[in-house]
């Protein structure tokens, strides 16, 4: 993998020296409201089982987000391959980074990559529909909606009862931009 440097983020492969940083925002419950309806709870949930990503530093796919300026850790980013030509962004930033448009920033990098080195034809992205944020994300790096689905949780968390929403970006209409 290699490195991404945007004005403000350096995107390198994960390290398992990232674990520490990534297991503390999962220990954030605002981080990790519309992902688990709260703070991970170490004890009681194994990594390789959870129904989301919580990454450890050895995972292929996810990016260490760091300031460019001072080199602080910021999130993480990760651009999944569904198949050979299909690839889930995801990603998760620290609260003290939100609303500084560092995750539209990191996503497009990854989005770029994905289309211009990754070989993907198609970049899809999901989350609550009540997660206004992450929404936003999506819409700032091009993507558009594609469909709501319900799934039935057995242990729904608030805002599940709104769906998932699903968004799409297609190397086509990433070239035409």
């Amino acid at each position: 993998m290699v490195v991404l440097q945007t004005a403000n983020l350096t995107l390198a492969p994960c390290h398992s020296s990232d674990a520490v940083d990534f297991i503390a925002l999962e220990c954030d419950p605002e981080v990790m409201r519309f992902l688990n309806g709260g703070a991970v709870d170490h004890e009681k949930i194994d990594p390789e089982q959870a129904p989301f990503l919580m990454p450890r530093g050895t995972e292929p796919y996810v990016w260490t987000a760091r300031g460019t300026a001072d080199g602080a850790f910021v999130g993480w980013f990760c651009l999944f391959p569904e198949t050979e030509t299909m690839a889930e962004i995801g990603y998760r930033l620290r609260r003290a980074c939100w609303g500084r448009g560092l995750a539209p920033e990191g996503a497009s990098a990854l989005v770029t990559w994905g289309f211009t080195s990754g070989g993907y034809e198609r970049i899809v992205a999901t989350t609550m529909a009540v997660n206004q944020g992450s929404r936003r994300v999506m819409e700032k790096i091009g993507m558009k909606y594609m469909r709501t689905e319900f799934a039935d949780f057995p242990d729904p968390i608030p805002g599940s009862e709104h769906g998932d929403v699903w968004y799409e970006l297609t190397r086509g209409e990433f070239l035409a931009r």
